[in-house]
């Protein structure tokens, strides 16, 4: 935790949003990561486009965009945001599906909670569109891998890192 203690707070201990408005708007990026994990079928049929519902890349690609310019309405504290650009991209494995986000904008605050969202959204969508043939999915290791812009300036996850739970 920064030593500003928590920004959320106000001096009584009751939530509060944040004040951005002294800042400078400037270009932010964040870029978050997640995965589900899947049985290898179930993973093959994502990758040949036969899952029953319909395109399952292209649907979840969709909804984590959405996701991404609607984290506002689903964070309570979170400022909305002029979202200038969002990008999902998917790594098919064996066993899994790995989304990472990645949302830029130029305003006064930082966008980790819209890439987490977007990530999130993506995942989820995945889930429901397979859960047809597969309902031991499991969906994890959602996590902010880079951001750059603002006051606390560049942060990237290390590599090594390993997100088990």
């Amino acid at each position: 935790m920064s030593d500003r203690g928590l920004t959320h707070l106000d001096p009584l201990g009751r939530a509060r949003m944040v004040d951005v408005t002294p800042k400078e708007a400037t270009h932010r990026r964040a870029i978050a990561r997640g995965r589900v994990s899947m049985s290898p079928e179930t993973a093959s049929l994502v990758a040949r486009g036969a899952i029953t519902k319909g395109d399952v890349l292209a649907v979840a690609r969709v909804a984590g965009i959405q996701a991404a310019k609607r984290t506002p309405d689903l964070i309570p504290l979170c400022h909305p945001l002029l979202v200038g650009s969002v990008l999902i991209n998917f790594r098919i494995e064996d066993s899994h599906i790995e989304v990472e986000a990645q949302v830029d904008t130029v305003d006064r605050t930082g966008v980790e909670m819209e890439a987490m969202t977007a990530c999130s959204v993506a995942l989820l969508t995945i889930y429901d569109m397979c859960k047809s043939v597969d309902r031991s999915m499991v969906i994890g290791e959602v996590a902010l891998w880079e951001k750059t812009g603002g006051r606390s300036g560049p942060y990237r996850r290390d590599p090594t890192d390993t997100l088990d739970f």
